[in-house]
Parts: structure tokens; sequence; C-alpha cells
């Protein structure tokens, strides 16, 4: 029934098929490859490395055709991430961020503009590391050859992130994390074929597995995103001439995880960058580069300290990107002009620090809970030996992390579509 309300209102109808529209151009754009490029020798490449496994995942599989889009979106989430971290250090650039829509508009400026030199520097490093394979994957190594490549890769970067801004102009979704969710959702079919095609009785109890964390991932991923703490909230009668205001109770809801998806793509951006880093290394003719550079690889490739991180960075993702977007001082200060108050505690920075408390308190249930879904997949390999179970596992929160965020942002236009009609 939801269904047919969502496409029978126009505008909602609309906004749906332009995203999808902009979903498909993503995959054909996905499967142009980079003349220059043998593609069998670099997916080889790429199945034999679980880094470059999770890199080619959270790209959304571009990287492993060595498309012109194979960077995907991760400068710009690098971009996202420095410029963030600089708002909050930098108080030039934290005063912009409070000037509302337009302070708003020059951080996304800046953040485009870094995506530029972030871009290049990860195209040429990728075209370097792609030329250290045992198998040669690069087939042209001439100057000229190098800069249409990245040059390519550069444009291909920011053609992606000009798709994600017009899908999130849509209200519809995040873009960048809709851009993800196909590219995770494109790779589906074909390892469905590949499993069916090596099946036997022997890997019953893999699937058997694989479904079991998929199903607990699912579970746990909604409830922790779907739970929320309602804060009272009062609000005092006014009279104005005859008429008299106020005087109700309600509640201000806080969600457990209003971060959304956003902490574990970031967790996993900076988990791989030390070891992609360390990978144009491992050749350096000086001994002590090279050694530590394996190392680096060896360390970020053991299974307990890549757990770990993983669960450290969602974590404190989590509490970080919640401190970006969710302003305490701002509601309190929204409450009291109102005329609204919290039972028990005075207007303005009273009302501010007891709702920043309460935040702390259900972010930190949340954020050890959505880490331990994150590692779940990890742990269950560490007992299983089974190791496409950390790369499922990761694609499995993304996505349904991304669909939640997508379905709310859709059941909110059709709700406001519902009071407009009344």
């Amino acid at each position: 029934m939801r269904i047919f309300q969502l496409w029978r209102t126009k505008d909602l109808r609309r906004s749906i098929l332009i995203v999808l529209g902009m979903l498909v151009i993503f995959r054909v754009a996905a499967h142009i490859p980079i003349p220059g490029v043998n593609v069998e020798n670099l997916q080889l490449f790429f199945r034999s490395n679980q880094i470059l496994g999770l890199l080619n995942i959270f790209s959304g599989g571009t990287i492993e055709n060595f498309s012109v889009v194979a960077l995907g979106i991760a400068p710009y989430i690098t971009a996202s991430i420095i410029l963030q971290l600089l708002t909050m250090v930098v108080p030039a650039l934290e005063e912009i961020s409070k000037e509302g829509e337009a302070g708003r508009a020059r951080i996304n400026q800046y953040t485009r503009l870094l995506t530029v030199p972030l871009a290049a520097l990860q195209s040429y490093g990728m075209i370097t590391l792609l030329r250290q394979a045992s198998r040669p994957v690069i087939t042209d190594t001439s100057l000229f050859a190098l800069v249409l490549m990245v040059t390519t890769l550069v444009g291909g970067t920011v053609f992606l992130m000009w798709l994600g801004e017009l899908i999130s102009e849509q209200k519809v979704g995040n873009g960048i994390s809709l851009l993800i969710f196909a590219g995770i959702i494109s790779g589906l079919p074909v390892q469905i074929q590949r499993f069916a095609i090596t099946f036997d009785r022997a890997q019953l109890m893999n699937a058997l597995l694989f479904v079991a964390i998929g199903l607990v991932t699912i579970a746990g991923v909604v409830l922790i995103t779907e739970a929320q703490r309602n804060v009272q909230v009062s609000y005092a009668k006014r009279v104005r001439g005859m008429r008299v205001y106020g005087g109700v109770d309600t509640h201000l809801p806080l969600r457990v995880n209003m971060a959304g998806v956003i902490p574990i793509i970031f967790a996993i951006s900076i988990i791989l960058f030390p070891p992609m880093i360390a990978q144009f290394f491992v050749r350096a003719q000086t001994l002590w580069i090279a050694q530590a550079a394996q190392w680096v690889i060896t360390v970020f490739q053991n299974q307990l300290v890549y757990g770990i991180l993983y669960f450290v960075f969602v974590v404190g993702f989590t509490y970080f990107y919640t401190a970006v977007i969710f302003h305490p001082e701002q509601i309190a200060e929204h409450l009291q002009k109102q005329g609204g108050f919290i039972p028990g505690h005075r207007p303005g920075r009273p009302t501010a620090q007891y709702l920043q408390y309460i935040t702390n308190r259900i972010i930190l249930a949340g954020a050890l809970f959505l880490g331990a879904i994150a590692v779940l997949p990890l742990v269950a390999q560490r007992f299983t030996g089974i190791a496409e179970l950390a790369l499922g596992g990761t694609s499995l929160l993304i996505v349904v992390s991304v669909v939640i965020e997508t379905v709310k942002q859709i059941e909110s236009r059709l709700v406001n579509q519902e009071y407009e009609g009344l």
C-alpha cells in the first residue's frame, strides 16, 4: 500500500526516477575501462589481496575494472573528513560553519576543491601500486599515458562527486552512500553465480554461516538505527488576547545512532590508508623502508589488530560525527524561544548540558553496539578461517545502513506530503 502511495506522489516519484537514472549512469561509467590496462591481471591482483578487496568494495567495485571512475568517491570522503577535523580546530573555519546555510555552502566548496588534489595524488599512487604487480597490469608506461590516466581518474572522481550531490538534492537518501550501495549491490549477481558454480556439500556450513551472520547484522543495524530516547518537553501557557497557547507536554526524540552509516564509511577509509601507503614502498631500494612497509602490511592483515582498530574507529567516528551534526546549545535555544523547557532543568545552558549528558550516554551504547556488529564477521572469520566473511560482513553492514537511511527519508517526504494535502 505504501509503495502505491509512493508511486502516486508525483514529486517523490520524479525524485526516485532521477536517482535511479543517476545510479545507472554511475554503473555504466564503472564499466568503461581506461586504455592501457590489462583488466584480467588487475582482477587477479585484487583478489589476491584482502586489503585491496576492501578498497574495491569501498570504491563501489570500480577499481577492479580500473574504469574511468576507478577511484570512486574515496577522495571526496577523505576531503570531508579533513575539512570536518579542521572545522573543529581552526577558528576561522569554525566561524564559517556557524553561518548557517551560507557557511555550509562554503565548507562544501572547500571540500570540492580539496578533492581534486587528493584525487590526483591517489590516482598516481594507485598507478604506481599497479606497476608493482607480479603480472603486468599497466601496459603503457609512457609519461603521456601516465598524465592521461591521472587526468581521467580525477575527472571521474569529480563526476561522481557531482552525481552524489545531485542525488542528495532529491532528498531520497545520501548521494555518496547510495553510490557505494549501488557498487556493492551490482556485484551481488556475480557473487551468487560464482557461488552456485563452485558449490558443493562441503560448503553448506559456510553458506549457513553467511546467512546467520547476515541475519544478525541486519537485526543489529535495524535495532540500533530505530532505537531512540524520548526526552520530555513541556511548553508553558501563553496568553495572547483572549486565546491561550501552549500548556502541552511532548517529547524530544534523541536517536541512539544519529550518525547513520557515516562512521562505518569513515572507519574503513582511515583503516585502508596506512596499508595502501605501505604498498608503494614494499619494493623500495632502501632496506629498512621496504621492511617497515612490509611490517605495516603484515600488521594490518592481522585480523586481531584489524578488528580492534575497526571497532575503535567505528566507536570514535560515531562520537565525532554526532558532535558535528548535533548541537545541544542550538536545541536549547530553540526550545527557550518557543517557550519550551525540560522539567527539572532551567532553560538555556542547563538544558544544553542535560541534553549533552543524555546524548553521551545513549551514543556510548549505540557506538559500542555498532562497533560490535561491525567486527562480528571478523570474529566469525577468526574461528572459521573463511576470508570472505570479512568482506561480506562489511558490505552487508553498509547496505543495510544505507537502505534504512533512504527509507526514512522517503517516509519523511510521504508524511510531509500527507500534511500538505490536508
